[in-house]
C-alpha cells in the first residue's frame, strides 16, 4: 500500500500538472480553434475545455459527499449509486447541455482563472486529509462516466480530474494540444 503521504505527494503534483497544462493550452489555441469541433465529441474546443474543468469542479462534490456517505453503513451508497445509475440518460444530457452552456460564462477568458480558484481549493483540502479520510471509499454510478468504478476511495476521487483531463485532452483539435 502507497504511504498516505507519498499518495497526498502524486495526487497535488498531478493537480498542478493539470493545471499548467491547461495554461498552455489556452495561451496555444487560435482564435480559429476556439470553434473547431472536437475529436469524438459534440462539442467544441471551447466547450471541451470548459468540460476539462468541470471535472475538477465536480471532484469538490464528490470530496464531500465522500464525507457524508463514506460514513454511512455501505448499503446506503450502494442503494444511492444504483439510484443514480438509473439516471445515466437525463446525466448524460444534462453533462452535454451543461457544458456547452457553461462555457459561455466561463469562456476562454475566464476558465483559467477557474481552474486555478478549484485546483487551490482542492490541494488545500487534500493537505488537510488524513490517512483514514485517503482510504474511506464509497460507491460511485459507475455508468456516468469511464472512470467511475462502483466504489472509489477518497484518494480514487482525488485522482480522477486528472483521468478524466488526459481522456478529453486527447479529443482536442487544437495544434498545441498534438504538440506535446
Amino acid at each position: 500500500m502507497t504511504h498516505p503521504n507519498a499518495d497526498r505527494e502524486a495526487l497535488t503534483a498531478d493537480l498542478e500538472r493539470a493545471r499548467q497544462d491547461f495554461h498552455r493550452l489556452l495561451a496555444g489555441t487560435r482564435e480559429d480553434e476556439w470553434g473547431k469541433r472536437s475529436d469524438g465529441t459534440r462539442w467544441t474546443n471551447e466547450e471541451l475545455l470548459f468540460h476539462m474543468v468541470f471535472g475538477y469542479m465536480i471532484v469538490q462534490k464528490l470530496v464531500f459527499l465522500m464525507r457524508v456517505f463514506g460514513r454511512l453503513p455501505t448499503w446506503v451508497g450502494r442503494k444511492y449509486a444504483q439510484a443514480l445509475n438509473t439516471a445515466t440518460g437525463p446525466f448524460d444530457v444534462i453533462n452535454f447541455y451543461g457544458s456547452r452552456v457553461a462555457a459561455r460564462v466561463y469562456n476562454r477568458n475566464r476558465m483559467g482563472a477557474k481552474l486555478d480558484r478549484v485546483i487551490a481549493s482542492l490541494q488545500r483540502t487534500l493537505q488537510r486529509e488524513n490517512a483514514a479520510d485517503l482510504a474511506r471509499g464509497m460507491h460511485y454510478p459507475d455508468r456516468w462516466d469511464p472512470y467511475f468504478r462502483d466504489y472509489l476511495t477518497l484518494s480514487d476521487v482525488y485522482r480522477y480530474p486528472g483521468r478524466h483531463y488526459d481522456h478529453h485532452r486527447k479529443q482536442l483539435t487544437i495544434a498545441s494540444a498534438r504538440q506535446s
